[in-house]
């Protein structure tokens, strides 16, 4: 993984700070405990939200069970709560949402036996959402980062089993003007495997930030190696390297949004409290990163009021939205974040 230089304590980060955003809640999700890596998106003018996992007895380090869900929220327009929205075909988490005119795009994911192929068309027809099978990935992938480009999705990393040992290198594309045609598996990126990225889309490019790689220490136990490494994809182009992450930000939520010609990286897990037991973890960082893509260079974007991983972000009305996350390892959050594009 290539070095940046630290300049005045920030590592490769540009000196132009930009404004933060304004956030604010919107109704809490109807869960105690939330959930961590829902499936989330926009259809029919309403917000969903589906499936996803938490830990509602007892906590995992105190010897809990992770419950997967196949229940599906629904908030309206104007709405002031979350209605049930009906179930997902089955229940997981952890995949790639991506929006669509059509509906969300439900892409992968898993549960506890196994991780998913399968990929699902969401839409919510006002009374209930409705789930139509489209091409399955060649491949199960969950913890995978995706976001469409134009009329082309584009899905990078992740892992095919639970049990994984090694992410995945893998870079995938689906044209929706040929969906029957079904993926294509392109040439991957020229750093390291990965899980637990985020992808961003500007001008026609795909971007790849940072995430993590599977590694053995030296008991052969699998660990993370914690990546900050980025990624342009131009169609026609291929790859090339830009400018490293200022920190590391593992399972920002995702995809990046593009605010002011700028994408934003919200958080993520920088491994700082990797050894850190649970109960003491402090929370995930909470400043923004902004990526400049003409100059190649990233700056501070102010900080958010939350700590959420493992979370999709959603644009609905003009917001910018993060339904939920994992606030600290092993604990959900129901709360439902939103900021006004500006």
């Amino acid at each position: 993984m290539r070095m940046a230089v630290m300049i005045g304590g920030l590592v490769g980060i540009a000196a132009t700070a930009h404004a933060a955003l304004d956030w604010k809640q919107l109704p809490t999700l109807p869960d105690r405990e939330g959930f961590a890596g829902s499936y989330a998106g926009v259809t029919g003018g309403a917000l969903l939200v589906a499936g996803g996992a938490n830990f509602p007895g007892k906590p995992p380090w105190e010897g809990g069970t992770k419950v997967w869900y196949d229940r599906a929220f629904v908030l309206e327009s104007n709405a002031t709560a979350w209605r049930e929205g009906g179930k997902l075909p089955a229940a997981g988490g952890y995949g790639v949402s991506v929006q669509l005119e059509e509906g969300v795009l439900l892409i992968g994911g898993g549960d506890a036996k196994r991780n998913f192929s399968e990929v699902w068309l969401a839409r919510w027809d006002g009374s209930e959402a409705k789930f139509t099978a489209w091409p399955s990935l060649p491949r199960p992938l969950a913890m995978a980062a995706g976001v469409r480009v134009g009329r082309t999705v584009f899905v990078a990393g992740g892992l095919d089993r639970p049990d994984a040992t090694q992410a995945q290198k893998i870079f995938l594309s689906l044209d929706l003007d040929t969906v029957k045609a079904g993926w294509r598996e392109l040439a991957p990126w020229p750093g390291p495997e990965r899980m637990l990225a985020t992808a961003g889309a500007h001008d026609g490019s795909f971007f790849l930030f940072s995430g993590a790689r599977l590694v053995a220490d030296a008991q052969g136990k699998v660990t993370r190696e914690w990546l900050r490494d980025a990624y342009r994809y131009t169609p026609g182009a291929g790859w090339k390297p830009v400018a490293d992450l200022p920190r590391v930000a593992v399972a920002a939520p995702s995809p990046a949004p593009s605010v002011g010609g700028k994408l934003l990286v919200i958080g993520g897990d920088d491994g700082g409290q990797a050894s850190v037991a649970p109960t003491e973890h402090k929370g995930f960082p909470r400043d923004v990163l902004a990526y400049d893509p003409v100059a190649n260079a990233w700056s501070r974007a102010g900080e958010v009021p939350f700590s959420l991983v493992t979370t999709t972000l959603a644009l609905w009305r003009e917001k910018i939205v993060i339904p939920g996350g994992e606030q600290r390892p092993g604990v959900r959050s129901p709360a439902v974040w939103a900021a006004e594009m500006k």
